[in-house]
């Protein structure tokens, strides 16, 4: 193999992934979930400029009428602090954590998947038993144990979900790599003295890519209701720092009084799950199609 066929051959990836991507708006559905995310995402960079009030400032004139006025929006919560510049605010602290702990968890989880499944034998036992151990424990007692060892703030938060989530990537690259070694391509790179490490990152893993993105998102929002969930039990950032699962968790008293006060950062939670859930429904409809 020349110099320069590795770099034709990422090329030539790189521009087939951006083709099915562009395929997503004739999915309905995905581009419904793209945009949700992409909301969100434009949302939490923008917070600045768009926030109406400073997220942790108290207006103790809203305490009175806590409701929805034309100076709050989505009115304030019982702190009397403006909800709409809370979400907003806290839409920054979903998409910091989830995506770099699915990434870190990815990266691992792609790894030790494709040792176990390309060399088998005691490299795939040691790594399943380890797996195993992980994913014997449910995963909310796990995440709530990791984070009272380590302490709540969004480094620990990401080390717990890449701690729990990268056993479950591990069994899903296991799986499609027993599968894909079998394949006449990798066959053929093994005829070429390609080495193993060569194998794994050129010829298998990009060949898995569709159910894997197709993964990644459902993960980013199983990962998003995991941060809420940690959030709501006082395991979230801590405070004053807006966290839409902690800005639930500190209105749920006055459920019965002022229900808007956990409405809005629950349905700010739901869509964004929602988007990255109609996006995976979207990618997979466009990977049936090749």
């Amino acid at each position: 193999m020349t110099a320069t066929t590795t770099p034709r051959r990422h090329a030539g990836f790189l521009a087939r992934t951006w083709a099915r991507l562009r395929l997503l708006k004739e999915s309905p559905i995905g581009m419904v979930g793209a945009f949700l995310v992409l909301f969100w995402i434009a949302v939490a960079i923008l917070a600045p400029w768009i926030s109406p009030h400073d997220p942790n400032e108290s207006n103790m004139d809203a305490l009175v009428d806590p409701s929805p006025s034309a100076v709050n929006w989505l009115g304030t919560d019982n702190q009397g602090r403006d909800i709409l510049s809370r979400i907003i605010w806290g839409s920054r602290t979903v998409l910091g954590v989830a995506p770099v702990a699915v990434i870190i968890a990815y990266a691992i989880g792609c790894f030790l998947g494709l040792l176990a499944g390309y060399y088998r034998g005691w490299v795939d036992q040691l790594i399943n038993r380890i797996a195993d151990i992980i994913l014997s424990f449910p995963a909310i007692i796990l995440y709530i144990i990791v984070i009272m060892r380590l302490g709540p703030s969004a480094f620990n938060i990401v080390m717990a979900v890449v701690f729990i989530a990268s056993p479950q990537i591990v069994r899903i690259v296991r799986g499609m790599t027993l599968e894909l070694r079998e394949q006449d391509y990798v066959a053929a790179a093994k005829m070429r003295g390609e080495s193993a490490l060569y194998i794994m990152l050129a010829e298998i893993l990009p060949n898995a890519r569709g159910p894997l993105i197709v993964d990644a998102c459902l993960r980013m929002g199983y990962t998003t209701i995991t941060i809420g969930v940690l959030g709501f039990l006082g395991l979230g950032l801590p405070p004053p720092d807006p966290d839409w699962g902690g800005m639930v968790k500190d209105t749920y008293a006055m459920m019965s009084i002022a229900p808007l006060m956990s409405l809005f950062p629950a349905m700010a939670i739901s869509s964004l799950v929602v988007g990255f859930s109609l996006l995976a429904d979207g990618i997979r409809e466009i990977s049936l199609r090749d």
